[in-house]
């Protein structure tokens, strides 16, 4: 279910996890991510890394936001999360970092997929997106 994925061009892994995160949902680059996130937090007045800002680029580009059902908010884990997800293209928040999950796949650095995530973000225009 973990996919290592790290498309930043210098392989750094630590403090871009945003920058991969919309990389990968938005199937673009980098350098286009980086891009995007930077312009939109010049336009905010806040960091590109910040949850406002990446959630406006998703948002600006089809996606949705929804919260981690509450039946156990301590337990569920972004494994949970890819097991009842197979279908579509989901980005995780976990406060203070994010992850994508794309058809049950978990896309990042390292193996989060013990966190516990606390939102997520997916596309409605995806046809196969199983929503809870």
């Amino acid at each position: 279910m973990f996919i290592e994925y790290n498309p930043n061009p210098m392989k750094r892994r630590v403090g871009d996890c945003a920058v991969r995160a919309v990389a990968k949902a938005l199937d673009v680059d980098w350098e286009a991510a980086y891009a995007m996130l930077a312009a939109a937090g010049y336009a905010m007045g806040d960091m590109p890394s910040s949850d406002s800002v990446w959630g406006a680029v998703l948002r600006q580009n089809g996606f949705y936001r929804e919260a981690i059902p509450n039946t156990c908010p301590d337990c569920y884990t972004a494994g949970n999360f890819c097991e009842d997800h197979p279908d579509g293209i989901f980005v995780l928040a976990f406060g203070g970092h994010v992850a994508t999950v794309d058809y049950g796949r978990l896309y990042d650095t390292w193996d989060s997929s013990g966190e516990i995530p606390v939102y997520y973000w997916y596309r409605k225009d995806d046809e196969n997106a199983s929503v809870s």
